[in-house]
């Protein structure tokens, strides 16, 4: 049995190497695997929080 694909064009999931509707070579859509020393760890959490930072004047904002 194979992964599941996408078509990162028309944005559909299948099971072929090539997408039904545009005829475009298809991917694997997983996610990373776990590890428990998770090596990029540090640098997503301070992504995730400098995100956060940028968001919340925005928020703001459209209160006043």
């Amino acid at each position: 049995m194979s992964d599941i694909l996408f078509c990162p064009t028309c944005k559909t999931y299948t099971l072929n190497n090539i997408c039904i509707r545009c005829k475009k070579k298809t991917i694997t859509k997983k996610p990373p695997k776990f590890s428990p020393q998770d090596h990029y760890g540090e640098y997503r959490r301070k992504l995730k929080k400098r995100i956060k930072k940028e968001k919340k004047p925005d928020k703001e904002k459209e209160n006043v």
